[in-house]
């Protein structure tokens, strides 16, 4: 679908017209959550996979490739935990899924390979957390769910409850197994222990021998050629019985007994090989549990394991915020498999002032799998960008026009340079200290934390707690006195960056910042009252400030201030514009607002017919305002000076929409970044 000219990205000639637009094109960066995996079971090549956020993925290379192939029930809220093919018809599916914090999920049903789904009536509304299928009778289904354990005999057709209704103890049921001789033999994994039934749910035992009492019991698997062996993973760790669950052995090796194993996957081609995803990376054990040895870094959390059966070495990782895994190697080696997938929640976005080709996204809630991504060719290939980060959502992004790049997170400014990000020290204080600060011992460190006072002439900077303790080197040496080293507070929220020639503003937690030199010495707006700006945009010398409920206006570069009336209707700001006219724009749930006045009066245009406004930008090199929904897959422009206004049908709800070349490119609200097929609008009037 794409290819490349020069520093360009085209895409294939696509003409929307009005209303009826294709949708815009997935653009990465790619990873985000990945939850589940299942197989085409005539071609182990042909894979699928579940997310979070409702997609189910398609990979017919053996996970080396994704493609989206649909979105369950057209929610962003389901976790799709378990994916079950028929494998006499690999065109029928059935999909388990529940809600992020809610008892809502269901059954969903394919019958075209997963492009087209329904909603299995009796189980609607049903939090579905754990399902499996017989081996010796595929038309038999079971599924746990928040309220107890249900089976289908028809393959997921009809269902029926099989645990005690109202049952004070079999609920919760986060694993389900069946035994691969007798499907009337049915394991259950529950928030509190283990059950077993061999009647076919008539009559349930608990099945709690060995197991430390009150364990969460997250999977459980039995060994299709020795059925009395069993294996259960718990919050307390991992477990064998070698009697059909009669009695627990606790297996050593997994050191935290506070480590959950959230997928146990038996080798199909070597038995005594159990692979154990965990919150803490991936173990393995390869002599039947007697010793496990761990494959990944702690910091990798494993939602679920696939092993080719035709190629044992082959294993794919489905893992929160870093995607899909690799190895080729029995896990001895991981790398990054998600060409394709993309989940992650952009928050920010900046393209290279210099070349415009190269872009960069900031996102949020991927901890070291997120941060910064960088692409040279316009969003064809994402690489991550994030060392000297330390795992920190990036909540803002500005380039100036030198090409500095600056990025604002949860903790502080982070300037990038050619070693990756650095956060080189504290804000100093609005006023110097009444006395010289005590000499510290030589070579000693600062605290992580502790804010240290300047002196009249120089400062001395703090080490960031998570960056300068992986750069090597870092310690007690002082930083060179020049240049000046980018300021920021380690514990300020920095929500919006925007850079006005060589100036750059920083709204945080703790007050406006100046960044002069195009961001490499900042000092705070002490002019500046508002104790918790959000937003902020500038042009020449009108900077705009707002927080959610109150905006701020100076009309000389922040020397004095005025605090602007909201619109009337508005009642909490979401996203704030100054456009080349000095025009102000604000925008919330009714809309969006435009002052000429700066801020005496507020008008909406007659014809943009927008709410729940996230994001306004001011496009200077298209001298345009584009206005993004979070209700609407609709986003808009309003040009000037005749303010005529022209939309798009993106087929997407986006946070915000930016120009790159000449295309728009837009942040989804969960799904990465999507670019227009081509510029091609649908103008729809002008109003002064």
């Amino acid at each position: 679908m794409l290819r490349k000219l020069g520093m360009s990205v085209l895409f294939c000639a696509i003409v929307p017209t009005a209303m009826h637009a294709v949708t815009w094109f997935p653009l990465g960066p790619y990873g985000g959550d990945a939850r589940s995996f299942a197989a085409d079971p005539g071609n182990s090549k042909h894979l699928y996979m579940g997310t979070a956020i409702g997609w189910l993925y398609e990979s017919n290379d053996g996970g080396s490739t994704w493609a989206r192939l649909s979105r369950i029930d057209k929610r962003d809220d389901l976790v799709l935990r378990h994916i079950l093919i028929d494998p006499r018809n690999p065109k029928h599916m059935v999909v388990g899924a529940y809600a992020v914090g809610s008892p809502d999920g269901g059954v969903y049903i394919s019958d075209d390979a997963g492009r087209n789904w329904y909603a299995q009536a009796e189980m609607r509304r049903q939090s579905v957390r754990s399902m499996a299928q017989s081996l010796s009778n595929p038309d038999e289904l079971v599924a746990g769910t928040l309220k107890g354990i249900y089976r289908s005999m028809d393959d997921g057709k009809h269902w029926q409850l099989i645990s005690p209704e109202g049952s004070k103890e079999i609920h919760e049921v986060e694993s389900l197994a069946i035994d691969p001789v007798d499907p009337k033999i049915i394991y259950a994994g529950t928030w509190h222990l283990p059950w077993k039934t061999v009647d076919g749910g008539e009559k349930w035992d608990p099945i709690k021998q060995g197991l430390i009492d009150d364990s969460d019991v997250f999977s459980i698997i039995i060994d299709p050629a020795k059925p009395s062996i069993v294996y259960a993973s718990a919050c307390s760790g991992i477990y064998k019985s070698v009697d059909a669950a009669a009695q627990f052995k606790k297996i050593q090796g997994i050191p935290s007994t506070a480590r959950r194993t959230r997928r146990l996957l038996q080798d199909p081609v070597h038995p005594e090989t159990v692979y154990a995803g965990t919150t803490e990376g991936l173990y393995r054990t390869q002599d039947g549990g007697k010793t496990f040895i761990r494959m990944t870094g702690p910091e990798i959390i494993v939602n679920d394991v696939y092993v080719d059966p035709k190629n044992p070495d082959h294993v794919l990782l489905a893992t929160d915020r870093g995607g899909v895994l690799r190895s080729e190697d029995t896990g001895f080696s991981f790398q990054a498999s998600n060409t394709g997938f993309s989940a992650q929640q952009v928050t920010a976005f900046a393209s290279d002032s210099q070349n415009h080709a190269t872009i960069y996204a900031g996102v949020a809630n991927a901890k070291e799998s997120g941060g910064v991504f960088r692409s040279v060719d316009g969003g064809v290939r994402w690489e991550q960008q994030s060392s000297g980060l330390g795992g920190r959502d990036v909540f803002s992004l500005a380039s100036t026009p030198t090409g500095t790049l600056l990025a604002g997170t949860e903790h502080g400014i982070f300037r990038l340079g050619e070693s990756g990000w650095s956060d080189s020290g504290a804000l100093p204080p609005a006023t110097p200290p009444a006395s010289a600060p005590k000499k510290s011992k030589p070579g000693a460190k600062p605290k992580a934390g502790v804010r240290l006072k300047a002196t009249p002439v120089s400062y001395v900077f703090q080490q960031g707690t998570e960056t300068a303790k992986k750069k090597p080197g870092a310690g007690s040496k002082r930083r060179p006195a020049a240049p000046p080293p980018i300021f920021s507070n380690l514990g300020a929220a920095v929500y919006s960056l925007v850079a006005d020639g060589g100036t750059v503003y920083a709204a945080t937690s703790e007050g406006l910042l100046r960044g002069d030199n195009d961001g490499h010495f900042w000092t705070p707006v002490s002019s500046f009252s508002m104790s918790d700006p959000h937003f902020v945009a500038a042009d020449k010398t009108t900077v705009m400030v707002a927080g959610l409920k109150r905006i701020d206006l100076s009309l000389d570069a922040g020397t004095t201030w005025n605090t602007v009336n909201l619109p009337e209707d508005l009642k909490q700001v979401a996203a704030i514009a100054v456009d080349e006219q000095d025009n102000l724009w604000v925008g919330g749930h009714p809309g969006v607002f435009r002052s000429t006045d700066h801020g005496q009066s507020w008008t909406m245009l007659p014809n943009l017919f927008v709410t729940d406004v996230d994001g306004i930008f001011f496009d200077a090199a298209g001298h345009r305002v584009l206005v993004a929904s979070a209700s609407s897959t609709i986003t808009f422009a309003v040009s000037l000076p005749d303010y005529k206004v022209s939309y798009w049908e993106t087929g997407w709800n986006l946070r915000f929409v930016r120009s790159i070349g000449n295309h728009l490119i837009g942040a989804t609200m969960f799904d990465g970044m999507v670019i227009q097929p081509e510029m091609v609008v649908s103008p729809i009037s002008a109003a002064k």
